[in-house]
């Protein structure tokens, strides 16, 4: 049986989808160019809108990207005011909710009944089917990006018509990361596990080769690890250390020639300290302390620009190198460069798929035409390393490119064109990177 869950802190995305004009992407890097959108309240109203709207159609969830991907020349349909309805299954240990939810509120609820997800994001603030359907993550070595977690995805297809698909099913690894490009999510089922402690140690001005010299030890120093750098210092800026209780972590006042934090040293650039999850070593549940932003506050900074790429852990050291030889001018456009890992998985589309990963994340100052200068010359970088980019946010890759380290995207796009011939669910971003064909 479902029980409610209720929504908290800001929610800009639904605020945007009661106005008087569609808008922009959350920190406006992207400004919606669909004809009109409609807001459903539930997954019968989605359904008769899918069926009855004429032309392409696209899902929009809580707006977190920074390209045209979830745009359309058609309609938009908003999933965020379909209630949630979470319902717990404690036997199979899997917890299904509404795709439109919010992770942070999710995370709230389960918490209630004693049970936590694997991993976070970084924002809470972020839809579920939103994040699963673009490869979004947390960090730890041996966690699987978040889209891992699912089960199962119950979805409307381009006739209106409800359609589930779960774990085991033929081609269900290439539709967990679906990029909306199949249907519109309107469930998914997720694994669980009871709720767990977290510490968060954050050290400071970690020495450059010590990071390099062992990339896999310093980012499996605990359950998530994040560093944080402006890549132009001898020291890496920060280190955020989350360490599950009970797991064996005991974190140390100094660690690797890094020093502890003081209390009095601010915490990311441009972002109010009040905005960030407990740190200092206060145990507290994994929803508090698994990502790095409050539920209750503004994620992130807002204005500005974000891109990532994702490599071979075991070429880790080597690509970092290889982006340092650009540090000079990297940095002044820079607000923060995060370095988290992800465990491999077999999900066609993940940026992790195949092998176990090293995700490299800059966010930019809002200056596009640096980071349009950069991208390039980035993926230059790190292109002998096979890295493939956060299908979500700002970069320059081709469809040649993209098609050269993503093994399964041909599989991909050949089960988009079965399940949605007319191409009702494609879009121009979509064609660009060849994952849906050109009409």
């Amino acid at each position: 049986m479902g029980q409610r869950m209720e929504r908290s802190g800001p929610d800009p995305a639904t605020a945007y989808a009661r106005g008087m004009s569609i808008g922009a992407t959350w920190a406006g890097t992207h400004t919606f160019a669909a004809a009109r959108l409609i807001e459903a309240t539930s997954i019968d109203e989605l359904q008769e809108a899918v069926a009855t709207t004429d032309g392409p159609v696209r899902a929009l969830g809580t707006r977190h990207s920074f390209n045209d991907l979830a745009d359309s020349p058609g309609t938009l349909i908003t999933v965020t005011s379909i209630p949630a309805d979470p319902a717990l299954d404690v036997g199979n240990r899997t917890v299904t909710v509404g795709a439109g939810a919010r992770y942070g509120d999710l995370a709230v609820w389960l918490e209630a009944q004693g049970w936590a997800l694997h991993n976070m994001g970084s924002l809470p603030h972020i839809s579920i089917g939103g994040a699963i359907a673009t490869g979004t993550h947390g960090s730890g070595v041996t966690n699987g990006c978040l889209s891992d977690a699912v089960a199962a995805v119950e979805y409307v297809d381009a006739g209106g018509q409800l359609r589930s698909v779960r774990r085991g099913d033929e081609g269900f690894e290439g539709l967990v990361v679906g990029l909306g490009a199949y249907g519109i999510t309107v469930r998914v089922t997720l694994d669980v596990q009871p709720t767990f402690l977290v510490r968060q140690d954050v050290y400071r001005d970690l020495p450059w080769n010590t990071l390099l010299e062992d990339l896999p030890g310093v980012m499996g120093a605990g359950y998530s690890v994040s560093a944080f750098t402006m890549w132009a210092e001898d020291t890496v800026q920060q280190v955020w250390r989350k360490s599950r209780i009970g797991m064996g972590d005991t974190p140390q006042p100094s660690w690797l020639g890094a020093r502890f934090e003081r209390p009095d040293e601010s915490g990311l650039v441009d972002v109010p300290p009040a905005n960030l999850t407990v740190k200092g070593g206060a145990a507290g549940p994994w929803l508090e302390r698994l990502p790095h932003f409050r539920l209750d506050s503004t994620p992130s900074n807002g204005d500005e620009i974000q891109t990532e790429y994702f490599v071979a852990l075991s070429d880790g050291a080597e690509a970092l190198r290889a982006v340092r030889s650009l540090a000079d001018d990297i940095s002044p456009h820079l607000l923060v460069t995060e370095l988290r890992t992800v465990a491999a998985d077999g999900l066609w589309l993940s940026g992790a798929h195949g092998r176990d990963t090293l995700a490299i994340h800059f966010t930019w100052r809002n200056s596009p035409a640096a980071v349009a200068a950069l991208t390039p010359r980035i993926e230059a970088a790190l292109a002998p390393f096979g890295a493939r980019p956060h299908w979500g946010k700002v970069h320059s890759m081709t469809a040649d490119a993209v098609a050269e380290v993503t093994p399964r995207l041909a599989d991909a796009q050949e089960q988009f064109e079965a399940l949605d011939p007319d191409g009702r669910f494609a879009n121009d971003h979509l064609r660009r990177l060849g994952l849906r064909t050109p009409r």
